[in-house]
């Protein structure tokens, strides 16, 4: 099976790329965004000279607990940059979200409480409400992953996303919220 096909049955639509979206990153942006695939995985991430922004990993169910994701991460943490993703909260729909909280918890991920992440999808319609998780190895504020946010939107969320869609995203102003008095609860302390 395609990579795409493996992460379009793992991902919500709402928050899936389009296939010429992500192709044409690997492309053209190729000196930024990348894909690792093995037999059992799939990462896709943007990598720039201050952070990285993991956009998809996905470990095949039949390799969970072998700690592939594990090793995945660990070979990412030994650029010793930030690294930063977009979560669900947790669903009691789909039992993986507070799986995948927990993992990145395990793994030394915190809750960016301060950044608020809502966009309306292009394939759906819906409001979408994202949680920014990140691993700071030099105790980057969370003011400095709001910023790689915004870049990571710019520059590979919105990427000739009129092209690829037909219209465009929102703006990131109307998409990224920065508030120095965390509105959020800590969704790591939920688990």
């Amino acid at each position: 099976m395609h990579w795409y096909e493996k992460l379009n049955q793992y991902f919500p639509v709402v928050e899936m790329k389009s296939k010429e979206h992500m192709e044409t990153l690997l492309k053209e942006r190729s000196d930024i965004y990348h894909k690792d695939e093995g037999p059992n995985h799939i990462m896709m991430y943007v990598e720039l000279d201050n952070f990285i922004f993991i956009d998809y990993l996905l470990v095949s169910k039949q390799a969970r607990g072998q700690r592939l994701g594990h090793k995945l991460l660990e070979k990412l943490k030994q650029e010793e940059k930030p690294i930063i993703l977009e979560v669900e909260p947790i669903s009691y729909e789909d039992s993986d979200t507070e799986k995948r909280l927990h993992f990145y918890k395990r793994e030394g991920f915190e809750h960016a409480q301060s950044i608020g992440y809502t966009r309306r999808s292009l394939a759906t319609k819906e409001i979408n409400t994202l949680e920014i998780l990140y691993w700071a190895p030099n105790n980057e504020s969370e003011e400095m992953i709001y910023e790689a946010m915004k870049k990571t939107y710019d520059l590979i969320h919105t990427y000739k996303d009129h092209k690829f869609y037909g219209e465009s995203y929102q703006p990131v102003e109307e998409v990224l919220t920065f508030n120095q008095e965390p509105e959020n609860d800590n969704l790591l302390d939920q688990l």
